[in-house]
């Protein structure tokens, strides 16, 4: 099976039960209702991202959905959390693009959304054969990567919660969802 497309979701939960508060952020992200299983982070060449509203119907309940997922927990109050998917699509149709994951403590929105698009654009990039240095800022690199017409799109999905000031389970959840 070759994904056609696929779909970013989010999601949060908090319950007392950890098991719980994971399903809890599944539902939130809309993605509960299937068997979801994990894969590695190869975009197929040619698989188009199109939105979670039309991915959806695309699928029944219980289906066995492959996705690249990253998820965080915490039962501490008031610790910031974060799942993130990063995404980095070739420019060459046939060429297979990056999704990253990346689940982190302590790291703002706009930090860790920064770190998942620049972990898959640079994934994406040595593949290419485009020369970056590995030490330079995301923006410096995204000019890099772009202005070498051999990466078309990156984005990425995040996920941030604080932990329930009562110490209930939070959980956060970010997936890449794949349309065979």
């Amino acid at each position: 099976m070759v994904p056609i497309s696929f779909f970013f979701a989010k999601g949060v939960g908090v319950s007392k039960e950890r098991l719980n508060s994971f399903e809890l952020a599944l539902r939130d992200a809309g993605i509960a209702h299937f068997n979801l299983v994990s894969v590695s982070s190869i975009l197929p060449p040619g698989c188009k991202k199109i939105p979670r509203e039309k991915g959806l119907p695309c699928l029944k309940p219980g289906e066995v959905v492959f996705c690249v997922m990253a998820r965080n927990e915490t039962n501490e109050p008031n610790r910031l959390i974060s799942a993130s998917i990063g995404c980095a699509i070739p420019a060459d149709p046939n060429q297979y693009g990056y999704l990253s994951e990346h689940h982190s403590f302590g790291e703002t929105d706009e930090k860790v959304s920064d770190y998942t698009e620049d972990l898959a654009a640079s994934m994406l990039a040595t593949t290419l054969g485009i020369e970056f240095n590995s030490n330079d800022a995301w923006d410096a690199k995204e000019q890099v990567f772009k202005m070498s017409g051999k990466i078309v799109r990156t984005s990425n999905i995040t996920q941030t919660a604080q932990g329930n000031k009562n110490g209930l389970w939070t959980s956060v959840v970010a997936a890449a969802i794949f349309i065979p």
